[in-house]
């Protein structure tokens, strides 16, 4: 008697033919759906870049140094939100990931890191360019694998994407020796993973409805309530629920920097973002809020200020997929373990089912519009472009339309002020971990992700010279991004705390000559000479100084087929504003400068 009943069998193993090691790696790569590696050669990875010769499926971008290719592989990830794969030799080759794996881990950004390894007879021994990779990068992964077994290659490389893109996403390390690399064998390719401690980690964690109602009845009989979102609404692909969410409960919403574009900053229900440098209103909302609920942020301490002044008087919710997160630096009323995208889902559907009504909080919604209208992002006409003024241009002329990149420091904060954000995955920046240098090389990786799309890198003169050796790559691999250097010739952002906090004296903070600085009244004493360096790399270049210059250049910039560099020369005296100094509460925030 035939069953109606269909029978779950198992997927079977895929038996491959006879190959080396690395050939198996790209293979496992290749089924992984890897398209881009960025990989920079060496002796104990020369096989692999042999092996990925062969490939038809994966294209090799060489960077010129591998925290360049490691960047690249944060700007296709963060973009994307699949896993990126960056790659190098052993020693110092690996050595050199170590900030882009560290920044993958503070940003929960999915990574593929891939090192070469001496033979292992040689592991252990201080051999030529030897170092215990597995062990240095345990403190700033999910996971690192060391594969001694040429047998466990393809399992290791399937775990290693599942685990960097499961759950809280995440770097994952694959180090592989190179006696591992050429052994001949015939690989059996895992159909299904056999992880039983890490699949309960990985299963997404599902709130209960009990937790949920209590969330809406919160929101129902509060006065004065804010939703604080954060990054994991945008791991979470959970952007459309959110504002499915905000707009049945009516809850201004105010995100972190991570969170920017997860929520669109023209919604009338937007505070923007908040924190140090962020709005007004969105600090004092989160301030005196007597409900704030947070969804996929952690209380970072560039959000709080000072912990004990962090909404006070507020009943807090906290949903995050990672539970570790709960009470980790500010005590919560609700923690509620959960994938915030089912989360958010769900509180839609409830809210359906038991006749939720928006609370009334209109006098608290008239409190917000007057704190917005009163202290918008603003800056001073100097007679000078002022880099406010050159990012506000960038976002009339795009009209918002474009994938932004940037370093670290002032302008980073000025894109997030200046340039709005209304998509998910359309800022990409380093926020946790703030390396210098992150801009041109994201920038690439982003462009190769999306080769149709406008990706412009927002950058200073200290972040760009740290990976300026890129622009070869922009060249020779054809990659059309953009770069505008904010060029005042000064560290920006450490320039305004000496100028706030140490008396204006400055510690090494000048980069040009100090005695005779380069700037709008004195172009000839600019130093180094951006354009220059450009053409030097055949990438095609313009400086601005005067303000009448900047729209036609920034239309010629986009216009241009290739990669380019806008230099636009700024005073150094400009200051971003609000501010929170450390230690301080929002209630404390610098409006103007002093």
């Amino acid at each position: 008697m035939k069953s109606d009943t269909a029978i779950d069998f198992p997927k079977q193993d895929e038996i491959g033919p006879e190959m080396k090691g690395a050939d198996v790696l790209v293979a496992s790569l290749e089924r992984e759906g890897v398209d881009v590696v960025y990989a920079y050669p060496g002796g104990a990875s020369m096989e692999l870049h042999q092996a990925l010769t062969k490939s038809q499926k994966i294209r090799t971008i060489l960077p010129r140094f591998e925290q360049g290719g490691g960047f690249m592989a944060h700007g296709h990830a963060r973009a994307t939100g699949k896993a990126s794969v960056c790659m190098a030799t052993s020693g110092p080759g690996a050595t050199n990931l170590v900030t882009c794996i560290a920044d993958a881990f503070m940003d929960s950004i999915p990574l593929v890191a891939i090192t070469g390894q001496v033979y292992q007879q040689f592991i252990g021994k201080t051999a030529f360019q030897e170092t215990d990779f597995f062990g240095m990068t345990l403190p700033i992964v999910k996971h690192s694998f060391l594969v001694l077994d040429k047998e466990d290659l393809p399992r290791v490389v399937k775990e290693a994407f599942h685990i960097a893109q499961t759950g809280r996403p995440g770097p994952v390390v694959i180090d592989i020796p190179k006696d591992v690399q050429q052994a001949i064998f015939k690989p059996t390719f895992p159909a299904e993973l056999d992880l039983p401690g890490y699949q309960v980690l990985s299963t997404k964690p599902k709130a209960d409805d009990e937790a949920l109602l209590k969330v809406l009845d919160l929101i129902g009989s509060s006065e004065r309530p804010v939703l604080y979102i954060g990054g994991g609404i945008i791991s979470a692909e959970a952007h459309r629920e959110l504002r499915e969410f905000a707009e049945i409960t009516g809850l201004p919403v105010a995100s972190t920097l991570m969170g920017i574009g997860a929520f669109d900053a023209e919604h009338p229900q937007s505070l923007y973002w908040f924190g140090m440098h962020g709005t007004v209103a969105g600090n004092w909302a989160v301030c005196d809020s007597d409900l704030l609920i947070c969804a996929g942020a952690r209380f970072d301490d560039r959000i709080t200020g000072k912990i004990e002044k962090f909404a006070p008087d507020a009943t807090i919710v906290h949903i995050d997929i990672d539970a570790s997160e709960h009470n980790k630096n500010k005590r919560v009323d609700y923690p509620i373990h959960s994938d915030v995208k089912y989360a958010l889902e769900r509180l839609i559907q409830l809210a359906s089912k038991s006749g939720f009504q928006k609370p009334d909080i209109a006098k608290w919604n008239d409190i917000i519009e007057g704190w917005k209208k009163e202290y918008p992002f603003t800056y001073d006409n100097t007679g000078h472009i002022t880099q406010q003024e050159a990012i506000e241009t960038l976002y009339e002329v795009t009209k918002g339309d474009a994938i932004i990149t940037t370093g670290v420091g002032q302008h980073q904060m000025w894109a997030a002020q200046f340039f709005k954000f209304r998509e998910p995955r359309t800022y990409i920046s380093s926020l946790g971990l703030g390396t210098m240098g992150f801009g041109l090389p994201a920038a690439l990786g982003a462009k190769v992700a999306f080769p149709d799309k406008l990706v412009v890198n927002i950058d200073g003169d200290g972040c760009f010279l740290m990976n300026v050796q890129e622009l070869a790559t922009a060249k020779i691999e054809k990659i059309n991004a953009k770069t505008i250097i904010l060029n005042n010739q000064h560290l920006g952002m450490v320039v305004q705390w000496e100028d706030l906090m140490y008396e204006s004296v400055r510690g090494q903070t000048i980069l040009c000559d100090k005695d005779d600085i380069g700037g709008p009244d004195n172009a000839d004493a600019l130093y180094p000479d951006f354009i220059k360096i450009a053409e030097g790399f055949g990438v095609a270049g313009q400086r601005v100084i005067k303000r009448e210059d900047l729209r036609p250049a920034i239309e010629a910039m986009i216009a241009h087929d290739g990669p380019y560099v806008l230099e636009v020369v700024v005073p150094y005296t400009e200051h971003v504003l609000p501010m929170i100094k450390q230690g301080l509460s929002a209630k404390e925030i610098l409006i103007k400068s002093e």
